[in-house]
């Protein structure tokens, strides 16, 4: 385990061009510190999961690479530059929000705004527009309900469009922030499909804020784990240890597996203390 190093593509092979760089990045607010020291590198394809407790920084370190969130120190860079806010090489997935069910806006209205969403004054319907919409929606697999209206389907339905949408600008770098969140199982791994098809066929990265690593574990590189105002960042085998772990929240923290999930107890899932027993930890 190491904390900060260049990535690995999804094939596993070492990559020297990464496509994010944290360059000793310190968040914190109010005087509170989030994390700081992060130096971090994640290679074209990696999947790169980030796990922590509420009011850890996942959602911030997030901000920090849209441009919505400037660091306390330190830089972030996409690409060897330094982060712009509404970069269109970015594709971001928010947290799951079902739709109003009485919402007129159609699947494939909800795609086109990633598609023309950016530019000023309306969007212009055209041949190319219609063609890209459909194109996405065909490549995640919503093509059966592109003419329905969002707020009747259902979540996973729902979060298939957002994919869709996020994935308008052909990204190299795809955000996500809890996209599995009041999701079924089905969805859970329908939606996780499509992400690991994306950075696989594409070579996209990805970086995946989670509060449960069992839906996505066969797919991810890297984890980094925020707690404490400190981090750790290796494989999966590398950061889900007791000692590893335990260390991070000051705490002792018990690890189980059990076939292929992961679960570990004892961990606060909030700031006020409280604690998991026996249960997959946030």
């Amino acid at each position: 385990m190491n904390h900060g190093d260049i990535g690995r593509t999804a094939s596993g092979q070492a990559s020297h061009s990464p496509v994010l760089e944290f360059e000793d990045g310190a968040l914190g607010f109010s005087g509170r510190s989030l994390w700081s020291g992060l130096n971090l590198s994640v290679a074209p394809g990696e999947f790169l999961a980030v796990l922590g407790p509420n009011g850890s920084g996942k959602t911030s370190l997030l901000k920090t690479i849209l441009g919505q969130q400037k660091l306390n120190s330190g830089a972030v860079r996409l690409e060897g530059r330094d982060i712009r806010r509404g970069d269109r090489k970015i594709g971001y997935i928010p947290q799951q929000k079902l739709v109003a069910p009485g919402t007129p806006m159609r699947g494939r209205d909800l795609v086109a705004l990633g598609v023309n969403g950016h530019r000023f004054g309306p969007p212009l319907p055209s041949r190319a527009t219609r063609d890209r919409v459909d194109e996405l929606l065909s490549d995640v697999g919503a093509s059966a309900y592109g003419n329905e209206p969002v707020g009747q389907l259902s979540g996973g339905e729902q979060q298939r469009l957002r994919v869709g949408q996020a994935l308008a600008g052909d990204p190299v770098l795809l955000l996500c922030d809890e996209p599995l969140l009041s999701l079924d199982l089905q969805h859970q791994r329908g939606v996780s499909d499509l992400i690991d098809r994306r950075r696989r066929e594409h070579n996209t990265a990805v970086i995946f804020v989670t509060h449960d690593i069992n839906p996505i574990l066969g797919m991810v590189d890297r984890i980094l784990y925020l707690a404490g105002g400190k981090f750790s960042i290796g494989t999966p085998d590398e950061v889900l240890q007791k000692d590893v772990l335990s260390d991070l929240y000051g705490i002792p923290v018990e690890v189980f597996r059990t076939g292929d999930k992961v679960l570990w107890a004892g961990i606060p899932d909030s700031p006020a203390g409280h604690h998991h027993h026996a249960e997959v930890a946030e």
